[in-house]
């Protein structure tokens, strides 16, 4: 009887002995984690010719949080990243970021890489009040908020369709083409996204476009539309594309030997434009980036952190980007003092400090009615030469003022 009374005690102290373990041990879990800021990534990483645009924003980011670790982290944590790949695809986008916010409690979420998939989403993280700093798609309804006065969570440190349309319009009007300029966009959200931009723009600056084609994302030989625009007179053509079909236009046009003055999104910076047309016909158009091959000794000392690591030098303008929008979120959760969605979002559009970015240095980026970190001045005219992204002025360029930029 003793035997199994002394059994029975012992039994219960090791239960007792497992509960008191296993409380210690979830007890433990939150204070290991109370210990780190989670931020967040969901763009794509793998699937499209953009993907190398996040996996060069990504590297950005990460050499920002390494920076804001070695000097002591925020708020007296460590500033850690959660990546997730969205594969291009908006369902897995969306499906990333409710698994950023609500399972892996992250306090900002950054990119996408396509601008399809921030307006998948856009309404979600505005609900949830989740700050969200896109760092790699140009979009110009993505900053947008969901209504007239509505509080706006998503803001942008990268470029922006809208500014791109404006600098390029005040381009052509300064070339006296008003009434000669085409128009030719690719039949996806974001060719007409950019469409609607560069009508209304035109109209503003008093741009009559010749004529207006389109043509589809996959298509490969577009001699038609240009043959319509070169009847029409147009000696200078916007093109607003994806790299690759860029470049097809531009093999069209040496088949019609038609070769009018090509503006260009940025899209043609992208090494799949440079590849698919070939030197001779890639150094024809002119666009605009945030920054030329042409590097500052800051901006150079990134490079030779995360260049190696790049899929092409063309795409480090994005880890300028990834660098520069966390230190503008680590700013403001500094002056907020808190991880709350709310108090970051109102310290981002007052932020009383500037902050010294790679690209450069912001002084109060945001309002509450503009969430856009670059604009049209801040952009750098480029074109390829010899196979490096360089910086492009002449007679007109030069002439510019943020003024021209009638938006």
């Amino acid at each position: 009887m003793l035997k199994q009374q002394v059994g029975d005690i012992m039994k219960a102290i090791r239960v007792i002995t497992g509960i008191v373990a296993s409380l210690s041990f979830a007890a433990a879990v939150p204070a290991a984690s109370a210990q780190e800021i989670k931020i967040g990534f969901n763009g794509d990483l793998s699937a499209s010719p953009s993907a190398q645009s996040g996996q060069a924003a990504v590297l950005g980011m990460q050499a920002a949080i390494a920076d804001v670790n070695a000097a002591g982290g925020l708020l007296g944590k460590k500033l850690t990243l959660v990546v997730r790949d969205d594969v291009s695809q908006p369902p897995k986008s969306i499906q990333n970021m409710t698994d950023l916010i609500d399972n892996e409690k992250v306090v900002a979420v950054f990119g996408p890489t396509n601008s399809g998939n921030a307006m998948a989403w856009k309404h979600i993280v505005n609900q949830k009040k989740m700050p969200v700093i896109d760092n790699v798609s140009s979009g110009t309804d993505i900053t947008k908020p969901m209504s007239s006065g509505a509080d706006n969570y998503m803001f942008r440190v990268s470029m922006v369709d809208r500014e791109q349309v404006a600098a390029l319009m005040a381009y052509v009007k300064k070339t006296g083409s008003a009434n000669k300029v085409g128009f030719m966009t690719e039949t996806t959200g974001y060719g007409q996204g950019a469409l609607k931009d560069m009508k209304s723009i035109a109209n503003m600056q008093g741009i009559t476009p010749a004529a207006i084609e389109q043509f589809g994302v996959g298509d490969t030989d577009m001699t038609s539309q240009l043959n319509k625009l070169k009847e029409a007179g147009v000696d200078t053509v916007i093109i607003w594309a994806q790299g690759t079909p860029i470049a097809q236009v531009m093999r069209s046009m040496e088949k019609v030997n038609y070769y009018p003055r090509t503006l260009s999104s940025w899209a043609a910076d992208n090494i799949t434009f440079y590849d698919a047309a070939g030197k001779t016909l890639a150094e024809k158009p002119l666009f605009l980036r945030t920054v030329s091959e042409n590097r500052t000794p800051a901006q150079d000392r990134l490079f030779t952190r995360v260049g190696s690591q790049l899929k092409a030098p063309s795409s480090f303008s994005f880890a300028l980007h990834g660098y520069d929008s966390v230190m503008i979120l680590v700013q403001a959760i500094k002056q907020a003092n808190s991880t709350d969605g709310s108090a970051i979002r109102v310290a981002l559009e007052n932020l009383n400090a500037p902050v010294q970015g790679l690209l450069k240095t912001y002084n109060k980026p945001f309002s509450k009615t503009n969430h856009e970190a670059l604009v049209a001045k801040d952009f750098v005219w480029v074109h390829w030469k010899d196979g490096r992204l360089v910086p492009y002025s002449d007679a007109l360029v030069a002439s510019l003022t943020p003024a021209d930029y009638k938006q």
